[in-house]
């Protein structure tokens, strides 16, 4: 009845060495500024510099997580045992970071309601330096995270009642999406932190300080919310409505078909599958072609019923 064929299913993204190595770059950035800023603390006695340094260490070991899941999908990506292939380790990765992102949010919150509540001395020239460097740092491992271009190619190949279409184009990179969120994190507080810090030095205004520091956590606590749930959503193989809706059109649009069962779910960054089940006077070779236009698609499996 059916034919077999080998094939790979290697669905990561198209940019995915090059993301990779811009991720590893940032891990770099931020673990010397982490280090700094600890060394800092510790020789001036500055509770602040501390504070920031060990911060920064969790952004440097949830970027590390990036860096590894970049490389953990690259060494696997033939494996066999992998049904799919390895394109959603980036989006679990993307999901642990957003959920540190959350607990980092948590923590600059309740801390920044203490020091409302209970003022403390700040050594405001010191933590205004530590700041504007720590704002350097975060500038350019975002440019770092933001560069990069798409491209795309695809091939098909299909057979009795199994077809499969495979490609590259562009995509959401979750992984780089959640290492780059945390470096907005930190640019943020950065920026909240110089303008309080610059505040409390020259007009006196020390409830700034803690007053930024909840602004900074309840935008961080969205971002790693918007984060969660997308990458939640990629994990547990949610239907792609738009995508779902397209195969739907394109499959059914001449009259001589009916989807009687459709899933589509995203495979990685940069594709899509999908099962369709079709009756009707229809043959696979023909519902391929008409599947083409839809490009998010890149392995397809028909069913003629």
């Amino acid at each position: 009845m059916t034919e077999a064929r080998l094939h790979d299913h290697v669905f990561l993204g198209a940019n995915h060495d090059d993301n990779a190595r811009r991720t590893l770059w940032v891990v770099a950035l931020t673990a010397a500024m982490m280090f700094a800023e600890i060394v800092a603390g510790y020789l001036t006695g500055s509770m602040a510099l501390l504070a920031d340094g060990f911060h920064m260490a969790t952004h440097a070991g949830a970027l590390g997580v990036a860096a590894a899941a970049y490389a953990y999908a690259r060494r696997h990506a033939h494996d066999p045992r992998y049904s799919f292939g390895t394109g959603k380790v980036g989006d679990l990765a993307g999901f642990a970071s957003a959920l540190v992102l959350g607990l980092v949010a948590l923590g600059i919150g309740v801390e920044s309601v203490r020091r409302l509540l209970e003022p403390a001395s700040v050594a405001f020239g010191e933590a205004t330096v530590v700041a504007v460097a720590g704002l350097i740092v975060n500038i350019i491992s975002a440019l770092l995270l933001s560069g990069g271009h798409h491209h795309g190619h695809r091939h098909e190949h299909g057979h009795a009642h199994d077809g499969h279409q495979h490609g590259h184009g562009h995509g959401h990179d979750n992984n780089l999406r959640s290492a780059y969120m945390h470096v907005l994190a930190d640019a943020l507080t950065s920026v909240l932190a110089i303008a309080a810090l610059l505040s409390g030095r020259f007009l006196g205004w020390t409830w700034l300080d803690p007053a930024m520091g909840i602004v900074g956590a309840i935008v961080i606590a969205r971002w790693s919310w918007s984060l969660m749930r997308d990458t939640a959503a990629v994990l547990l193989d949610r239907t792609d409505d738009h995508v779902a809706d397209e195969v739907r059109e394109e499959t059914e649009r001449p009259g001589d078909a009916a989807i009687t069962d459709l899933h589509v779910w995203r495979l990685g960054p940069d594709a899509h599958a999908a099962i369709v089940s079709v009756t009707g006077s229809v043959t696979v070779d023909s519902i391929l072609a008409r599947l083409k236009p839809v490009h998010e698609l890149k392995h397809v499996t028909v069913e003629i019923r």
